[in-house]
């Protein structure tokens, strides 16, 4: 393995949402779990094998980051912005041919006051990345409630009105999960309706799974993404 990373055992998730506890080299250590909420509540991460990133900031508090946990046979990635990488990686590849023209293509680019994930100038696209953790074979997206993907989309579709292209992407950070569907929740109603109605003005999608290889995520492969109409 890249000498950036070692395997640790997961012990438990502190009180402190960044922090958690693992076993190296039978050791407890503190380490930095990227996560806003608690993974606990979703996730069964006790006495699971982790790979750990060694962190480079000379002032930061822990040395390392749990960047995956062990499924099977390969891993869970756990630190949710990979996802954006990973597509922007792949962008220029044959499984991306369908957007077209792709000579340049930038991340975090400001669009009209949208700030996209990735933008590509020579066809006016716009992608949207959506990372998901789930341990079920069969995961559901969104399973919080939240303002900013509502404004996300209500700004989508006011930009697809004006000529814009958008591509929304659903990325599965668990290689295992088979399907994503778009919760039908009443939680989420503003949230499946506004997707629709994206989808409804030439909105594109696509749902994929990731997966560690070499220590290098791709691409794993493309899975169904269920609305249900």
């Amino acid at each position: 393995m890249n000498q950036e990373y070692i395997i640790g055992t997961f012990v438990r998730e502190e009180k402190n949402r960044f922090l958690c506890t693992v076993t190296v080299d039978g050791k407890n250590e503190e380490c930095y779990i990227p996560s806003s909420c608690r993974l606990e509540n979703f996730l069964e991460l006790s006495g699971k094998e982790v790979i750990l990133k060694r962190n480079q900031a000379k002032k930061s508090r822990t040395r390392y980051t749990v960047y995956a946990i062990k499924t099977k046979r390969n891993y869970m990635i756990l630190k949710t912005t990979e996802a954006n990488d990973i597509i922007y990686n792949a962008i220029r590849g044959r499984r991306f041919s369908f957007l077209g023209k792709r000579t340049l293509v930038e991340k975090e680019k400001s669009v009209e006051g949208y700030k996209a994930d990735i933008y590509i100038p020579d066809t006016k696209t716009i992608i949207e990345v959506k990372s998901i953790i789930s341990m079920e074979t069969a995961a559901v997206f969104p399973t919080v409630y939240s303002e900013r993907a509502l404004e996300q989309l209500i700004k989508m579709k006011s930009m697809l009105s004006e000529g814009y292209n958008i591509l929304y992407v659903f990325v599965s950070l668990n290689p295992y999960v088979e399907s994503i569907a778009i919760s039908n929740d009443t939680v989420q109603s503003e949230y499946n309706t506004l997707f629709k109605e994206c989808v409804n003005k030439g909105m594109m999608y696509r749902a994929y799974t990731s997966k560690l290889d070499e220590m290098s995520p791709r691409i794993n492969k493309e899975i169904q993404l269920i609305i249900d109409y």
